[in-house]
This record gives C-alpha cells, structure tokens and sequence, in this order.
C-alpha cells in the first residue's frame, strides 16, 4: 500500500479521534481505521473514559459490517494500550483479530509504556509502520493536553482572557460585559467543554457573579457534567448567595482557601461547597499579601485526574500562572476596542517582568478572526528538549 494511501487513511482517523473532544478524560483522543485489500472495513474512536478503545470500536464495526479483519491493516492515531487498566491490552485483541500490520501516528507519550506496544506487536510478527513526520506531530498535538499530564502529573493549563486593544479586561470599576462579540464568546464555550476544571480568582466572583459552566451553542448538544469550578479565596470571601455555591453544580465547586482564612467563613462554605485548605505562598513584591500556593495546588489536581484546566481569573490570578511558569498555553481574545485608564483593569498584571529576558515567550502562534475579534493562541515558554523518540521508523 502506498505511503500517500497510509496518510490518507491516517487522517481520517485523526478526524474519527476529534469527534471525542471533551469526552474521553482522564484518557487521550484516539481513532481508528481498519482496511482491506483497499476497502475500508471498519471505524472507531475512544468515545469516552472507561468505554472501549479505537482499536475495539473499529474491530467492532468490521464485525457488524461483515467484514473479517484477518490479514487487514489497521489505522491507529496513538500506540495500541498493551496494558491492563478498565479495558484489556488493544494489542492483545490486534494480535487475537489477526490483523498483518499496523499504522501508528503517535507514540504513547508514558515514558513507562512507550514502544511497549510496538514491540509486542513486531514479536507477535505483525508489521509496524510509523507515519510521516508532519502526521506524526499532528497526532501528537491531538492530546497535548494528555501527553502533559501523563508526563507532568499536573494539569495542562490555558489561560484564557478577552480583552480589548491596549490589553484591558475591565474599567476601573470592575465593568467588563461584553468586550468581544458573540462569535468569541461562543468559541469560549468551546474552550470549556474541552476542559475538565475551570479556575477564577475570588475578585472575579466579586464583580460579576459568574456561573462557570459549559452552554453549549446547540441546545440540543449534551452539557458536559464534570466541569469543576476552582475559586482562588486566601481568605474564604465568597459570598453563601454566589451562584457557584447554590446552583445545581455546587457539587463540583471547590473554594480554594488559605490556612490561616477565617474558620467561622471556611466552615460556613464547607456546609454548601467542598474546600481545599491550601499553603500560601509570599508574594517577592514587599507590602503583597500571600497568596494561594499555585504549584501545589497543580499537584493536587493533577493527582484527582484533573488533565486541563482553563484560567480565566483577572490580571492577578493570569499573571499567577503566567509569569509563575505554571501556563502551558494562552487564548487570548482581542476586540477593536481601546479603553485606556492608567487604573482600569489589566489582561495580566502582577509584578511583571523585571527584565526583558524574563519575557514569557509564545511559540507556535496562530491568529484566528471570529466575527470582528481576533484569537491568539500559542504556547507558552521554551520548547522542551527533543527526546529519542520510541516511534517506530517509518516503512513504505
């Protein structure tokens, strides 16, 4: 088969794979193809954690179509599982199916599995074939949120902030409805239902009040039911009435609270919400009151299968994880609009930089128009080192 077929049906896995955008937590996005004698015989993705693989789904639908798998070739956007977690090995049902060769676009990013699988399949005399170097990395973007947590054991975060030209969140007084257009709010939307917590600082539950929850633009599409919603609060100020404590989702509200936070306020909140006593961190900036020790609370969440989370805090909190190094990626909405005012509320704020060489850089930055607002996304800081890579080397 010729390596421009192995590519196009690679893709169409890819495409298979994104449809479980949201859903598939604390697992990665995965698709999968399987062909025969040039026919395609079967499809599957990882539709949701705890349900059957790529591999199986589209084992499956070969089986419901008809089609045997002996002898076929399946597509597979990351390497087949070959360990027993809520589902058995993937590489044991390739293996048992008969299949003659696999097609993978990514490497399982746990340095304790990677080329595991690989290596299983070759030794069962299957063939395994690497893809190109672009579809490679497309497969890899694909679960970059994954592939951070499983290597880190901390949350992938995005910050998220709209603002207008001159990079303001907010007037003086705290005013911010609407900055940006319908198109870029829905896009936020977005951005949430791919997110498994969502953070604010308590300044932001102060001003405005918000829900914190998933809308989706059809209402007929089903709203995610596992978005937390995490309030930074040193000192246990959120209001009893806030929507965040009395809505139907109070239950995935945690109020984040310093040590030494009023106990009559902690255990007034802790009757309607869960808390999480936090250590505080010194502020380097003299006369700053502590803060919420933010890579401590990473940890934290990374240990309760807490793969992303979406900042969406005030200039405080953004600068919390963004000059605090804790950001991986940043969304940053711009209207055409300038609002000026040496006192009206800043994208990101904090101490700032003290030098130019502590700038946080962006890399891989792309610029997308929603309606009359601009997107920015990118990756935050220095790319990391190139590691060999497990990867098998690509055969035509």
């Amino acid at each position: 088969m010729s390596p421009m077929s192995d590519a196009a049906h690679l893709r169409l896995a890819l495409r298979l794979a994104r449809r479980s955008y949201g859903t598939t937590s604390p697992n990665p996005m995965v698709g999968a193809v399987l062909v025969k004698a040039g026919k395609i015989i079967g499809r599957g993705w990882h539709r949701q954690a705890g349900g059957p693989h790529a591999e199986i789904e589209a084992l499956r639908d070969a089986q419901k179509r008809g089609h045997s798998p002996q002898g076929a070739t399946i597509y597979v956007t990351l390497e087949p599982c070959c360990t027993h977690g809520r589902t058995p090995p993937c590489t044991d049902a390739i293996i048992a199916a008969g299949i003659q060769r696999v097609v993978v676009g990514a490497t399982d990013p746990n340095p304790h599995h990677a080329g595991r699988g690989f290596k299983i399949l070759e030794q069962a005399g299957l063939t395994v074939t690497g893809a190109d170097a672009k579809l490679a990395a497309d497969c890899t973007r694909l679960n970059e949120v994954f592939n951070h947590w499983i290597t880190h054991r901390t949350p992938f975060v995005t910050v998220k902030a709209a603002m207008t030209l001159d990079g303001k969140i907010a007037t003086a007084s705290g005013e911010s409805k609407w900055i940006t257009g319908p198109a870029a709010r829905a896009h936020g939307m977005i951005l949430r239902q791919g997110s498994d917590a969502i953070l604010v600082g308590v300044n932001t539950i102060l001003a405005d009040d918000p829900g914190l929850t998933y809308r989706p633009a059809d209402a007929k599409s089903p709203a995610p039911s596992k978005l937390r919603r995490l309030i930074l609060d040193t000192r246990a100020r959120t209001p009893l009435t806030a929507r965040v404590v009395t809505d139907e989702s109070a239950a995935l509200t945690t109020i984040v609270v310093g040590r030494n936070a009023p106990k009559r306020k902690v255990a007034a909140l802790a009757k309607k919400v869960n808390v999480l006593i936090a250590p505080e961190k010194k502020s380097a900036h003299a006369g700053a009151k502590p803060h919420i020790d933010l890579r401590w609370l990473l940890k934290k969440l990374g240990k309760e299968n807490v793969t992303s989370l979406l900042v969406e805090g005030g200039g405080e909190v953004n600068a919390g994880f963004l000059l605090g190094g804790l950001a991986q990626r940043v969304a940053f909405f711009y209207a055409p609009k300038i609002l000026g005012g040496r006192d009206s509320r800043k994208a990101v704020a904090g101490d700032g930089a003290k030098s130019l060489a502590d700038i946080v850089p962006l890399r891989e930055v792309t610029w997308h128009q929603l309606g009359e607002d601009l997107l920015l996304t990118a990756l935050t800081g220095i790319p990391p080192a190139i590691s060999p890579s497990s990867r098998p080397t690509r055969r035509g």
